[in-house]
């Protein structure tokens, strides 16, 4: 994810630190004012109190995690601080038991999530390129999936040989590693898991997102390795090119100027095609509301019904969503829904062997698959296969940094956003299939 949580931090602005666009000074003392009412338990309740700490600490926490070394660089920058700095006030105490409660009733019960997937999916799939959408699907989509499917299955065998349990590796590791992230994809699997398994929201994130953030950090190292590897062999790659035919004309350059108006219709846009994804859930059960909201909206944008200035609505709706509340979403996470105790004892010399395993066979998978097709193996093994497994926007970014190839963020951003809805589809239908 890009905005809240990008990985843009690393120069001090002339003027000084910003967050959310203000002074260090300014955020410092609407941040007092919020912190002064929370431990005095006199924060309003509701939606203004709930957001009110959401937004203050995810501000602090999203610039502490993306200017500290190794944080910023392996390990998801922000977007980790985020949620485990606040699941761990709440571990030790230091939040009050009633905005603890109020921030879990506005996540869950107001439905807070699903208002921010929501956003997130239409935005993302009708802000992208048309043209790059089609043209994705002919080739590195498919070389994609097959690395995504040589995974799962290599991860199901180990997980089973190792005593794991092959459902298991596939549902609890691999899949929550190629969703896209922890927005796009850990979060909503999670609310699909709760719902068909009836385990709670809670138990399930603490053995997700361990592996969202192992998976995340792996790849960047991967990425550096592939790229060495391509020095040792020229033939294998591109130098940052992906296929012969140059595809640089497949990045977007559209202009979008921000409209008030237009915020007002992706927002619209949004909550619409998460309703449509409920009714059809309805009419056709056993796969989620989310996956027949990414289905109908992807339909939408490959056949073009939609006017593009409805899809750039849509866009400037998800973005501002991103942008503003990401790193209040993950606050919230933190404190409804992560048990610390729970996921560090998920984490085991097991657990990051089969994480190894994850990453590895989408990097083999689609370094093969891309040779196959007219890939340079480097340039696919990078795009297709590690930009699958790493945590959105700014795990592309890391990859591709580390790799030296950020000319290829286009087929990067495929990867994530595209495979990453795909994965949530996979995923309903498997959890009928498996679980």
């Amino acid at each position: 994810m890009q905005g809240a949580i990008g990985n843009n931090n690393d120069v001090v602005k002339k003027q000084g630190i910003e967050i959310y666009g203000m002074s260090l000074l300014s955020f410092a003392l609407v941040s007092l004012v919020v912190l002064i009412a929370t431990f005095t338990d006199n924060l309003p309740s509701g939606m203004v109190g709930a957001l009110a700490i959401m937004i203050v600490l995810g501000g602090a926490f999203n610039e502490i995690g993306n200017r500290t070394p190794i944080v910023k660089t392996y390990l998801g920058g922000g977007a980790i601080v985020c949620i485990f700095a606040s699941a761990a006030m709440v571990t030790f105490n230091i939040m009050p038991t009633s905005v603890v409660e109020n921030v879990d009733f506005f996540m869950n019960d107001v439905g807070f999530l699903n208002f921010y997937i929501a956003a997130l999916i239409t935005g993302s799939i009708l802000g992208m390129n048309r043209q790059l959408l089609i043209k994705a699907s002919v080739r590195f989509l498919p070389v994609a999936i097959c690395a995504i499917t040589f995974a799962l299955i290599l991860v199901g065998i180990v997980g089973s040989v190792v005593g794991y349990g092959f459902k298991e590796a596939i549902m609890f590791v691999a899949i929550p590693m190629m969703g896209g992230g922890m927005g796009a994809g850990v979060i909503p699997l999670s609310n699909m898991y709760s719902q068909a398994l009836g385990t709670e929201t809670s138990q399930l994130l603490s053995v997700m997102i361990p592996a969202s953030t192992l998976g995340n950090v792996m790849a960047i190292i991967g990425a550096g390795i592939i790229a060495k590897i391509g020095t040792v062999k020229p033939s294998w790659s591109g130098n940052g090119k992906l296929m012969k035919n140059d595809s640089s004309d497949l990045d977007e350059k559209k202009s979008n100027k921000l409209n008030l108006r237009m915020l007002g219709i992706g927002l619209l846009l949004s909550i619409t095609y998460l309703t449509l994804g409920t009714l059809i859930g309805k009419l056709v059960p056993g796969i989620h509301a989310y996956a027949w909201m990414i289905i109908a909206v992807a339909f939408s944008k490959i056949i073009g019904i939609i006017p593009e200035n409805l899809e750039q609505s849509a866009n400037q709706w998800g973005q501002f969503v991103m942008t503003n509340l990401t790193s209040a979403l993950l606050v919230g996470i933190g404190i409804s829904m992560i048990d610390l105790n729970a996921v560090v004892n998920a984490i085991s010399p097991l657990y990051l062997l089969l994480v190894f395993v994850v990453v590895s066979g989408v990097a083999v998978g689609a370094g093969v698959g891309g040779k196959l097709v007219g890939f340079y193996p480097i340039e696919s093994s990078i795009t297709a296969g590690l930009c699958t497994t790493n945590m959105g926007g700014t795990g592309d970014v890391a990859v591709l940094s580390a790799s030296n190839r950020m000319e290829l963020i286009p087929f990067a951003q495929i990867a994530t956003r595209i495979c990453g809805a795909l994965i949530l589809i996979v995923a309903s239908v498997l959890l009928k299939v498996l679980m």
